[in-house]
């Protein structure tokens, strides 16, 4: 995510308070961090200023495409705003952008030249941003693309495009699978410390795939590896567990728009599995109705693919998205309110496990939770957030092209900005 902006090499900040730190140490600090917006405009040498391991690791052209992406969002670089001394080779840092403040942290060697070793920024606030530049800037992308800022239980968006339009969504469909899990343990049928053995075996993202068939794991410790680093082979396992029948009973009572558009509800092997062979014509998949689709997924049952096949069906660009898993903007808010109203706090823990904010934006806010969702051509970035008067909102953006692949990080610079309007800044 957009935390890590710029790569952290071999980085330790200690607090100011442990060192006396002298006025040499001071100028020195403030020299490197002119040096680094020096870099940024072309006017300095980038390997006079950035140490060898540093340059190696992110080279030139990827630091100033990284510059570009923020730009992009945030306009101009106008120069430092401030650079704080921490330790003798340490400091903090903001760089003001014409709307914008990126901060974060930078080190130097601990001996002549004094060249950086660690430069990050990890924290982009938007400044003077509107709701109409960032529908605007979202729509320009090249595709389709969605956005909705909303507050839950309010009639008025803050901000929507495309809200009620259908997306693939990628692995944010797994909130689906966490809302009929939860719904489950609430009506008494399971209990999140339930034991099942694993199954069922799916293939990366995530590391379940690997372990012994039979493991025994609970049903907490699937919907995690689920939900903070999209375990397909997790979620796969509690799909068995639930019944596809009902998270397809989920998708329809959350209020979705258009259900029979998640039928049958996909298993993320089955995807992999129909995407990367030619079993099944994806032409005559997507037009076929729902009988004949259950048929085409059962006889993929016995099919077996290595994980260099499934691989390379998504290395050269889109592969039939609209075979996926299909939800708008109103509809993700919708099934994030189902969770939201069940107040089932390990539910909401799970999916705060990784937020996919920064920490000083995620400390703007009593709770941050996440989702997102990708496969070359797709993209969805999801938030549920509560603020500090208790007041749930959700922001939650799409980016579909079935032509060419999506920039993620140019989108997460989207997301922040989208978060930052939700709060009021």
């Amino acid at each position: 995510m957009i935390r890590n902006l710029l790569l952290a090499i071999a980085m330790t900040i200690m607090p100011s308070s442990v060192f006396a730190q002298s006025s040499e140490d001071s100028l020195r600090l403030e020299q490197r961090g002119e040096d680094i917006t020096a870099a940024m405009r072309g006017e300095a040498i980038y390997g006079e200023v950035f140490a060898d391991g540093f340059v190696n690791a992110v080279p030139e052209a990827q630091f100033l495409a990284i510059l570009g992406q923020i730009e992009s969002q945030f306009g101009p670089m106008i120069g430092i705003e401030t650079v704080k001394p921490v330790t003798p080779n340490g400091a903090e840092i903001a760089i003001r952008f014409e709307r914008g403040l990126a901060s974060g942290s930078f080190t130097l060697e601990d001996a002549a030249p004094f060249e950086i070793t660690g430069f990050v920024l990890n924290d982009i606030r938007p400044i003077g941003d509107s709701v109409e530049q960032l529908i605007d800037d979202i729509a320009a992308l090249p595709g389709d693309t969605s956005i909705l800022v909303t507050t839950l239980g309010d009639g008025e968006p803050i901000a929507a495009h495309n809200a009620d339009t259908q997306f693939a969504i990628g692995s944010t469909f797994k909130l689906y699978v966490l809302s009929a899990l939860a719904r489950s343990i609430a009506a008494g049928e399971r209990n999140w410390v339930d034991v099942v053995p694993l199954s069922v075996r799916s293939y990366p993202s995530g590391v379940s795939q690997d372990w012994p068939q039979g493991a025994p794991v609970t049903l907490h410790t699937l919907a995690t590896l689920m939900i903070s680093i999209s375990d397909n082979t997790a979620t796969d396992q509690l799909i068995d567990v639930l019944g596809r029948d009902a998270i397809e009973a989920e998708v329809a009572a959350s209020g979705h728009a258009d259900p029979h558009a998640m039928l049958p509800f996909l298993t993320t092997r089955e995807l992999f599995v129909l995407k990367s062979g030619d079993e099944i014509d994806p032409e005559e998949y997507r037009g076929a109705d729902i009988t004949w689709r259950r048929e085409a997924l059962a006889s993929l049952a016995g099919i077996e693919r290595d994980e260099a096949q499934v691989r390379n069906a998504f290395t050269s660009g889109p592969n039939s998205i609209e075979i996926e898993w299909l939800a708008s903007a109103n509809d993700i808010a919708a099934v994030l309110n189902r969770i939201v109203a069940l107040e089932d706090k390990t539910a909401l823990d799970i999916l705060a496990v990784s937020s996919g904010v920064s920490d000083a934006m995620r400390a703007d806010w009593d709770y941050v939770g996440y989702k997102g969702g990708s496969e070359p051509g797709v993209l969805n970035l999801s938030w549920l957030l509560r603020d500090n008067s208790g007041d749930w909102r959700v922001v939650t953006m799409s980016w579909n092209n079935a032509e060419a692949a999506v920039d993620q990080s140019a989108f997460e610079l989207l997301g922040m900005r989208a978060i930052a309007l939700a709060s009021g800044e």
